[in-house]
Formats: structure tokens, C-alpha cells, sequence
């Protein structure tokens, strides 16, 4: 049972009575009269032979309030995107799948990498970033929500009370940000956000002192949630990562661009299980390894941008500040995991705590040593500027597509 205490500066919406996903729809369905809803999927295709995504389809088929379902398809050939539109044909709601491999996606990339505009890499903030180009181009929603495609235990009242607080024609909130328990087979998982972000943010907090975007972010209870929710119009403006540093790129645009009180935060779930990340510590492009160096290298880019001064001796002391923050982390986790008959290893946390401060130490020599990199991709304000028919020719291509016509 969720607790009602409202921590940290934005809302928090809780679960406190167990609402039936019922209930929450027909609310949806009166609002959706107002302001029109919609859902983006990130997916590569490999996610449509995987063990989650069949059954997400299968909830979403059920859901009576949207207007529009975009589906950005990675990592696809010809063939593949033909399966992936019959995959996504049982959807009774309007939907689209965005070909992101084929010639005409390709072709205004290409055009977009002539102006220098294009996303750097691919990866998920590539394809929500188009995702979203998509959507803006065909006005068919005024709130959205984004959620990932490997979810072990979805079922569609996430959905529900995810885009809720956005939805609501009485509420003022233009984002909001999903979190749940990481509990799967027994085990704490979450190790990236429990035993990196969060120690992390506290670090910079004792080295920096009190800032107001820190302190934002701390009050966060799962800051790399992959699941939110926006009005459609934030799209617009804001910047986001190509690389794994996506989850905490959003939170940092929509607290530039929003005051806290219409930021907010919701309880989605009771348990929540998806893809597991290997660790990867022999690779540093790949698994939590990679996502590790990405997020402190946001996280840097972030404070920089408010005026703080970063140096060598600066990450020194933020490693150990974070070292020592985390290790007492882990025994809080490990007493609060047997207290609810859960299994903790306390040999593998140390280790993740191990390589995550070898790379808050790594992602500051990358930031100081690359001045010039530009991780964001630009907005759609901007693109909208240097190509002011993009969004059009977008739209046409994505028709084409999935009318078959390829």
C-alpha cells in the first residue's frame, strides 16, 4: 500500500486505493472528448519476437481512449517492417509504424544531416526524438505518453494512470514521470538508478551544495523510468540525448522549460520487470557500463549549463563523495531486501558501485576533453526553422509506408 507523503518539489501521485483500471478509463474516455490522446513505442524489432511485446499489444488493443499509437521501428529490413505492420495490425486505435531503416525515413535524415540537425547515433532517443517529429506532424493529440516495449508485467492500467495527470482537462501538469517498485524473482534490481544515480546526485549535492535542479532530480523515485507522459506541445522545445543519457536528458529540458508545480510523478505499478542490462564491465559501449558513462556525462553537460565549474580535482572529490554515499546505500538496500524476504548479492553491488565510480571519474575526462560535442538532438522548433516542411514530408513518407507502398 502506497503511503500519501508528498517529498521533494514536485507532485507526487500515489496509489493509495487500488482504482480499477475501469474506473480510470472511463475518466480517460470524458477527457479524450477534450484533449486527445495518444501513446509513442519505441521498439527495435527484435522486441517483436521477445517475450513482452505480443501481450502489450494485446492490452493496448483493449484501451478505449486513444486517438493515435506511433510506433518507431529500429533495426528493421524490408521484410521485417512488412511483419512489423501486421504485427500491429490487431490495434483497432489509429496507428502508425515509423520505418526508420527505409529509403524515404533515410532520405530526410539525409536531408537533415546536410543542416547538421540530425540525431549523432542511433539508439532510443533517436527513435522517440522522430517519434515525436511524427506525432507533432499529425495533430491528432494534445497528451501523450511513452512507454518501453520489453515490459514483463505490463498491463494497461499503467498506461492509465501514467497519462492521467496530463490528461486531466482540471489539472495544470504538462509531465509526468512513471516509477514503480524494480522487484522481479525475488531480487532488488534497479541497479543503475539505486546504486548510481541516486548516490550520485547526492555527491554533487555535498561538493556543489544546494542546487535547485539537484534537488529536483532527487526528488525523483525512479529518475530512469522509461515510462512519461506530456502534453503534446512540449515536444516542441525540447532537447533531448541520442545516447543513454535520454531518461535524464527529459527530466533536465522540462525543468528549463516548466516551473516544478506542473511537473509531477505517479505510481504505475505495483511490480515491474523488463529486459535486464548485462553489466559489461570488459565493454564500455555496451550494457550498464555504457548507460553509466552516458548518464554522469548528461548529468556534467547539465551543471555545466548552470554556470558550475567542473575541473580534474572536481571529479576526484565528487568519485569519493559518491564511493562513500553508495557503499552505505548498499547496506540500507541489503537490510530493507531481508526485512522483505528478498535477495540481495552485496559482492555483485560492490562491484556495480566499483565500475560506476570508475566511470564518473572516465565521464569527466570525456567532458573536459571534448568542449565542442554536441550530445542533444535539436528540437523540433529548430528543425522547423532550417526545413519548415519537414514535418509534412514526414508525414507523407510515413503514409506511403504504411499504406504498403514501398
Amino acid at each position: 500500500m502506497s503511503d500519501f507523503f508528498q517529498n521533494g518539489i514536485i507532485t507526487n501521485f500515489h496509489n493509495l486505493t487500488r482504482r480499477s483500471v475501469e474506473e480510470l478509463e472511463s475518466d480517460l474516455v470524458r477527457f479524450s472528448r477534450r484533449r486527445p490522446m495518444g501513446l509513442i513505442l519505441p521498439s527495435l524489432y527484435s522486441e517483436l519476437e521477445g517475450p513482452a511485446l505480443s501481450h502489450i499489444v494485446d492490452e493496448l488493443a483493449r484501451v478505449p481512449y486513444l486517438s493515435e499509437i506511433v510506433i518507431g521501428l529500429d533495426q528493421a529490413d524490408r521484410e521485417q517492417f512488412q511483419h512489423a505492420r501486421e504485427f500491429f495490425s490487431r490495434l483497432p486505435q489509429h496507428h502508425r509504424v515509423l520505418w526508420h531503416d527505409g529509403p524515404r525515413l533515410r532520405a530526410l535524415d539525409g536531408e537533415l544531416e546536410s543542416k547538421d540537425i540530425a540525431p549523432q547515433e542511433p539508439g532510443k532517443g533517436r527513435n522517440v526524438w522522430y517519434c515525436a517529429g511524427y506525432t507533432l506532424a499529425s495533430q491528432r493529440t494534445e497528451a501523450l505518453a511513452l512507454h518501453d516495449c520489453d515490459i514483463l508485467t505490463y498491463d494497461r492500467s499503467l498506461l492509465a494512470r501514467l497519462i492521467y495527470p496530463v490528461a486531466n482537462p482540471q489539472f495544470n501538469y504538462e509531465f509526468c514521470k512513471g516509477y514503480y517498485s524494480r522487484i522481479a524473482d525475488g531480487k532488488l534490481n534497479g541497479r543503475v538508478a539505486r546504486l548510481m544515480v541516486t548516490p550520485l546526485i547526492r555527491a554533487l549535492k555535498k561538493v556543489f551544495g544546494p542546487l535547485p535542479y539537484l534537488d529536483y532530480l532527487d526528488s525523483y523515485r525512479y529518475p530512469l523510468s522509461g515510462e512519461f507522459s506530456m502534453r503534446t506541445d512540449v515536444l516542441t522545445g525540447i532537447r533531448i540525448p541520442s545516447d543513454w543519457g535520454l531518461e535524464i536528458g527529459v527530466l533536465s529540458e522540462v525543468h528549463r522549460n516548466y516551473s516544478t508545480k506542473r511537473l509531477c510523478q505517479v505510481d504505475v505499478a505495483d511490480s515491474y520487470d523488463h529486459k535486464h542490462q548485462p553489466m559489461s564491465a570488459d565493454d564500455p559501449d555496451s550494457g550498464l557500463n555504457r548507460m553509466s558513462l552516458d548518464i554522469a556525462k548528461a548529468l556534467y553537460r547539465k551543471l555545466a549549463t548552470l554556470g558550475v565549474q567542473v575541473n580534474a580535482e572536481s571529479f576526484r572529490t565528487i568519485k569519493a563523495t559518491y564511493y562513500r554515499i553508495a557503499l552505505d546505500l548498499i547496506e540500507i538496500y541489503d537490510n530493507d531486501a531481508m526485512m522483505n524476504g528478498l535477495k540481495l548479492d552485496r559482492h555483485s553491488e560492490e562491484q556495480a558501485v566499483e565500475l560506476f565510480a570508475a566511470n564518473i571519474m572516465e565521464a569527466g575526462k570525456v567532458f573536459l576533453e571534448n568542449p565542442r560535442d554536441k550530445p542533444f538532438i535539436p528540437s523540433w522548433n529548430r528543425v522547423q526553422a532550417a526545413i519548415p516542411d519537414l514535418l509534412e514530408r514526414m508525414h507523407e513518407a510515413v503514409e506511403l509506408d504504411n499504406q504498403g507502398k514501398v
